[in-house]
């Protein structure tokens, strides 16, 4: 073991005490595409049934468009058991269709098939502005915990400040989707409706990216660094 010296009145301390840095990993490419492959793949098997039902109706019929998306439905569900992804996010994904399915078929409309999704915008822009108004945003309330970010992030303003800018910009993003859902809607533009429904999928995905992003940022920020 190294032990501390004296030279010239200053202390020269060993290396037991400053032990040599370890060498960065370097990032794998290839880690790095099949991350983004897999979550291009997630996006894509989301708007599966969706996709299915929209050529099916345009080519044939109602009939034909909900037996496709309950074909694609099904498929997805079990691509997503077979990538050994969360049940409930696989069972949400068949309910989701199942419900827009039923809706479509009573209502005798294909436009139907997206009345629910379109009633989704006007819940969560509720929410969203609730939250922002008693100071608990939305965002921090559903990612905090999932970044692990301190339970006191409501009075640690720079972090508070990330979830409000990203609630805020929900709001945004949901005033517009419910209006272009209500338009297209009401003009029964079945086609436009599903580009919609499939856009917000990315467009969310994409804040909910930055969100943790900058949350981390800010948590990393109030951690102090000793000299080494």
């Amino acid at each position: 073991m190294n032990q501390i010296r004296k030279v010239g009145g200053t202390t020269d301390v060993g290396s037991a005490q400053h032990p040599p840095s370890v060498p960065t990993e370097t990032p794998d490419p290839r880690a790095r595409r099949g991350s983004w492959w897999q979550k291009a793949a997630g996006v894509l098997v989301a708007a599966f049934p969706t996709i299915a039902f929209l050529v099916a109706n345009a080519t044939a019929s109602l009939t034909a468009g909900l037996v496709a998306a309950a074909v694609a439905a099904a498929a997805a569900f079990a691509w997503r058991l077979m990538r050994r992804e969360k049940v409930r996010q696989a069972v949400i994904g068949l309910a989701t269709v199942t419900v827009c399915a039923t809706v479509a078929a009573l209502t005798g409309e294909a436009r139907g098939f997206f009345l629910v999704p379109a009633l989704i915008p006007f819940v969560v822009l509720a929410l969203c502005c609730v939250s922002v108004m008693i100071k608990r945003p939305l965002t921090g309330v559903l990612l905090n915990k999932v970044i692990g970010g301190p339970s006191d992030w409501r009075s640690i303003a720079p972090l508070r400040r990330v979830y409000t800018v990203s609630t805020c910009i929900c709001i945004a993003v949901n005033m517009v989707n419910a209006t272009l859902q209500v338009v297209y809607y009401r003009s029964d533009e079945p086609v436009v409706l599903g580009i919609v429904h499939i856009a917000t999928g990315p467009i969310f995905a994409a804040i909910v990216a930055a969100t943790v992003t900058f949350a981390r940022r800010a948590i990393s920020s109030r951690i102090p660094h000793t000299a080494g």
